[in-house]
């Protein structure tokens, strides 16, 4: 379930009447859980509670109804209960249908409202549904609830009006609610003269049955439409009741009155949402949870997108508001420069050309209020007009409804601020008419001129599409108040790695990239984005910075996009290293991103922001920052074809090439008839990365040549070995024709078949904590899905099972979809090792046994079990810390601080090996034994 959804599940059980014995099931129904988790709580199957008609649901709350003004005992008595320890409850409840408590245990945040009020603490409860809990939402919940009433209204008005539902109308039906929006608004804020004028008309002159809503809506709509005064020579004459509201227009009125027609139910649930109190609406959390009630796609995830302010302000601050800060802290109570510096916030214009509905530009503009007010304060001006003009807040949209409302979303953040920095009389007599300028554009932002949009160095701007045989696009035509000043470009664009992205968006990225490189297919969708910026910026001053997948400061992107964005003049001017960005959606889902800033020029310092082990805020002044977000000078991770370092050579599996002739699970193996000697000399176990991690049988035909003899001899193994020779005589492939003289053989042989293996998945889970990497006795083959070391010394597997090599493949090696994807020569052959001593290696090849010993202790446990990061045994665990304990002196004698500290050092040898290595006139072959 989402926010909007539980807010509507607890707002009907707050409205029932209580019922004793049936309120703990119903509350946990209204957060998600299934009646099969009911029904076992009410049999007692699953109730770990040891209080009397309480109810425990292990990992998530303890709660009891209780006699009438028992509730505060009730609930120390749950507090206090060995049961609520033992099963790690988050929450304790108790309610006598009068009032109700709760308590957050790990923060220790209570509530104690009156029953019928709960509701209105829907924040508090988000986390029983999983769902992370963001504090404006947590202290008030007004946009979930007024998020839910306007999604029923909006079905319900499409299920009436179904030609309104079509795309030639979509637009209007969008446009309808926007207009709602700004009434409900308006009559809570005294926009509109009187206290809920909007939805007491609609209760007064609209019949019950909703026969004439739509009516009534038209004239009201009308009347914002036409001024003052000429509304005595309007035609159609406007009603008496209508004549109550002001003059609105600014685009939001002009036009098309039509609404659509109104049932019984869409009246009420229009009266309800009236009912609310618009006042206290959040327009960045409001306006993000309100787009995806006219998207059909998101619809269902209501809610779960709004990204909290602190996430936004990661974005920002480091971008812009950080300094124009320490401007007013340098400022102090010199009004000259306070002056100066509110003259520049009135120039500095802030794009985000994948808007949305207008999240980052409307906590970028009230951020900038808050400067400007101090600064006025400081200054003895408190009321005068604000100088940050609205339309120097720009914005690309490619869907009509979330421009429109990232539109109406800044009108509103202009007058809360007004109220807030001016006082309500100065805020309403200046909010209306509303201005006709828009300064949100509908389109594709990856096609259209964004030069044409906001150019610093003019003062008038046209919209102009780069692809002229796209739908003409008619915008307002909008003067900047000021020329020069600042450009910031900021925003969180569609990610889409390249396997997911559409025709048409494959076509947006080959606009931008196909002159410039030939492989851009492989790039993510946000790339494009990232040119663009610094195209924009070889015209015209700007620094930018976008939310992204991390991918693309990872892998092959790094050597397709990042010389790209360099030869332009762009670097790097500070970024987040990989953290999630978290929203509304269940169970904490949210995507691993990074925040990258790119500048032309970048500053001297450049800063870099990552996480501690322990997940606290770490923050580095670096001189540099490369494409992999790692302290040092711009590099691109080469492939190798030996170790840089003294580890061993890495290579690739044995590759079959049989069309599954030679290959056999254990029931083919019986089926050949094979004496025990016969199984011995030409049945191996075979392993890739699926069974190595997951712990599957799979075996082979491994024959030497000198017994080829005897396996011929020997019918079904000669039918296998023929099957093989035909498969390889029909391909195409010349190569693979010519190994059908050998078919007894895989077609590409890297192994003898009697070493030693240390063995390395190819392809593994992003969520373990450590790669998995493996040691089998001699006779065991692998195969072409995963790599393999012969006969290494047992302490290079202490470097690939290191968090350190971990870190290196992620960011060398990149992903495939989202796990981790091995390469000898790209992941293993570039790895900075360090000169090992002796010592060095003895101690490394004890610390890979000890890993190998907590193995063994949990056997038949797999891989898969064994490193699963939530039930991980605590001696394997332990045994992996001293690996990397061990391994990290040998680097830097501690251990690393966090990921960005490895890279750095590792980075920062691999640029003094390969600098080395290109130095010397012969290439030496590495990896010997040792």
């Amino acid at each position: 379930m989402n926010a909007v959804e539980i807010e509507q599940a607890i707002s009907d059980l707050a409205l029932e009447p209580f019922d004793p014995a049936e309120f703990p099931y119903a509350f946990l129904a209204a957060f998600g859980h299934k009646e099969t988790t009911l029904k076992r709580l009410r049999t007692g199957n699953s109730n770990a509670s040891d209080l009397p008609g309480a109810i425990l649901l292990r990992n998530h709350i303890h709660l009891a109804v209780c006699p009438e003004g028992r509730v505060s005992d009730t609930l120390q008595a749950l507090r206090a209960s060995p049961a609520t320890a033992k099963a790690k409850a988050r929450f304790i409840l108790a309610t006598d249908g009068q009032t109700l408590e709760a308590e957050e245990l790990a923060s220790g945040d209570t509530i104690a409202p009156a029953y019928a009020d709960f509701p209105n603490h829907l924040g508090f409860f988000l986390p029983l549904a999983g769902i992370t809990t963001i504090k404006e939402i947590k202290d008030n919940p007004v946009d979930v609830r007024a998020t839910g009433r306007l999604n029923k209204l909006y079905v319900e008005l499409l299920r009436e009006n179904p030609d309104w539902a079509t795309e030639e109308r979509r637009v209007d039906m969008n446009h309808f609610m926007a207009r709602l929006i700004f009434c409900f608004f308006a009559e809570d804020t005294d926009i509109f003269n009187g206290e809920g004028l909007f939805t007491q008309t609609i209760e007064q002159w609209s019949e019950r049955d909703g026969s004439n809503t739509h009516q009534v809506l038209a004239e009201i709509f009308r009347a914002m439409n036409i001024k003052s005064s000429e509304r005595a020579a309007a035609e159609p004459r406007l009603p008496n009741w209508a004549n109550g509201f002001p003059y609105v227009n600014g685009g939001l009125f002009s036009g098309n009155t039509d609404t659509p027609r109104f049932t019984r139910i869409a009246r009420t649930y229009l009266i309800h949402a009236g009912h609310l109190n618009w006042k206290e609406i959040n327009p960045d959390i409001f306006g993000s949870m309100i787009q995806a009630v006219a998207d059909d796609e998101e619809r269902g995830a209501l809610g779960m997108h709004y990204t909290s302010v602190p996430n936004i302000l990661k974005v920002l601050n480091p971008l812009f508001l950080d300094d124009l800060r320490g401007q007013l802290e340098k400022a102090g109570e010199n009004e000259r420069m306070l002056l100066n510096l509110r003259k520049r916030l009135a120039r500095i214009r802030v794009f985000d050309p994948a808007c949305g509905s207008g999240n980052f530009l409307v906590i970028a503009y009230k951020q900038m209020r808050e400067i400007e007010y101090e600064i006025n304060r400081r200054r003895g001006e408190t009321q005068l007009k604000s100088a940050i003009p609205l339309t120097n807040f720009r914005g690309i949209e490619l869907r009509d409804f979330p421009a429109e409302i990232a539109r109406l979303a800044l009108i509103i953040a202009e007058f809360q601020c007004d109220v807030l920095y001016r006082g309500p009389k100065l805020a309403l007599a200046e909010i209306l008419p509303l201005s006709k300028e828009n300064w949100i554009i509908c389109g594709n932002a990856l096609r259209l001129d964004w030069l044409s949009l906001m150019d610093a160095n003019r003062t008038g701007v046209k919209l102009v599409a780069d692809d002229l045989f796209g739908t003409p696009l008619t915008q307002t035509e909008i003067d900047f108040e000021n020329e020069g000043g600042e450009t910031y470009i900021c925003g969180n664009p569609p990610y889409l790695g390249s396997t997911w992205q559409s025709a048409e968006q494959k076509d947006d990225l080959k606009t931008i990239f196909n002159h410039r490189c030939k492989s851009w297919k492989s790039l993510d969708y946000v790339a494009g984005w990232f040119m663009k910026a610094a195209d924009y910026g070889s015209h015209s001053p700007c620094a930018a910075a976008f939310v992204s997948t991390n991918s693309i400061c990872q892998g092959q992107q790094v050597a397709i996009l990042w010389p790209l964005i360099f030869a332009s003049g762009h670097e790097i001017s500070f970024a987040h290293t990989s953290f999630k960005w978290a929203n509304l959606a269940s169970h904490n889902a949210g995507v691993t991103v990074a925040i990258v800033g790119i500048a032309n020029p970048a500053p001297k310092a450049r800063r870099l922001f990552a996480l501690s082990n322990e997940g606290e805020a770490v923050i580095k002044e670096v001189a540099h920052i490369n494409a992999y977000l790692v302290p040092g000078a711009n590099v691109v991770v080469e492939k190798e074809g030996h170790p840089l370092g003294t580890q061993s050579e890495m290579t690739k599996g044995n590759q079959p090439t049989d069309g599954g002739h030679l290959l056999l699970s254990r029931d083919e193996v019986a089926a050949l008839g094979l004496t025990n000697e016969q199984e011995a000399r030409f049945i191996r176990s075979i392993y890739g990365s699926a069974e190595f991690i997951r712990g599957l049988e799979r075996y082979c035909l491994w024959i030497e040549d000198e017994h080829l003899g005897e396996a011929l001899g020997t019918q079904t193994i000669a039918q296998r070995i023929q099957g093989v020779r035909q498969m390889r005589l029909a391909s195409p492939k010349a190569a693979t024709i010519e190994t059908a003289n050998t078919p007894h053989k895989f077609g590409e042989v890297r192994q003898q078949g009697s070493e030693t293996v240390i063995i390395v998945p190819s392809v593994s889970s992003e969520s373990r904590d450590f790669l998995p990497c493996g040691y089998a006795p001699p006779g065991t083959i692998v195969s072409n899905l995963a790599f393999a070391l012969y006969d290494a010394p047992l302490w290079n597997m202490a470097l690939i099972a290191s968090r350190l090599h971990l870190v290196w493949i992620a960011t060398v090696c990149g992903k495939l979809e989202t796990r981790y994807r091995y390469s000898n020569t790209l992941g293993w052959n570039t790895f900075p090792v360090p000169f090992l001593t002796e010592q060095n290696k003895a101690d490394l090849t004890r610390c890979a046994e000890d890993i190998l010993l907590a193995r063994e202790a949990h056997f038949p446990a797999t891989i898969a079990d064994l490193y699963d990061p939530e039930t991980m045994p605590d001696n394997l665990r332990h045994a992996h810390e001293q690996n990397d304990e061990v391994l990290e002196r040998i680097y830097i004698g501690r251990r690393f601080k966090n990921d960005t500290e490895r890279l750095e050092k590792l980075f920062d040898l691999y640029t003094k090996m390969t600098a080395e290595a290109a130095s010397k006139p012969v290439k030496k072959k590495r990896g010997t034994k040792g």
